[in-house]
């Protein structure tokens, strides 16, 4: 996966080792190669995503892609999302929420926030890996503003 000739990064936001360690297996299996920086906790991922000041400034050039986990041990998985999606530098950034939740609303209140793929864990492998094929194709025809 490149956008515009820029390799995309995979920023992975999972505290349960087991489904980190699916989610990767099944991104391979895709065939994307792409580098994944693994991240257990809501804290650690936003001081990666939009800097320690939060500013959101030091993603303003990277290209990634962030499967997010609703449920972490510091904070929730749409905390997460609406920081991403409010800020300028970040809000571009295509999100995959990858949950055990399938409460409509919860659903409903990702896609409000700018979730681009909301799949429900365990993940079913061939739409998986066809939402991670389609979000490459939107990286590689994605418009920088």
């Amino acid at each position: 996966m490149k956008a515009v000739g820029r390799e995309v990064t995979i920023v992975m936001v999972e505290d349960d080792e087991g489904h980190a360690r699916l989610i990767e297996k099944n991104v391979r299996r895709a065939g994307v190669n792409n580098e994944i920086l693994p991240f257990t906790d809501g804290n650690s991922a936003l001081d990666y995503i939009l800097g320690p000041d939060r500013s959101g400034e030091v993603s303003s050039e990277r290209y990634l892609l962030i499967l997010l986990d609703l449920n972490l041990p510091d904070m929730s998985g749409t905390d997460i999302l609406e920081k991403v999606k409010n800020n300028p530098h970040t809000r571009r950034l295509p999100v995959v929420i990858l949950t055990t939740t399938d409460d409509e609303r919860e659903i409903q209140r990702c896609y409000d926030l700018g979730a681009n793929v909301y799949i429900t864990k365990p993940v079913d492998y061939e739409n998986f890996a066809h939402a991670i094929r389609q979000l490459g194709l939107f990286f590689s025809v994605m418009q920088i503003s």
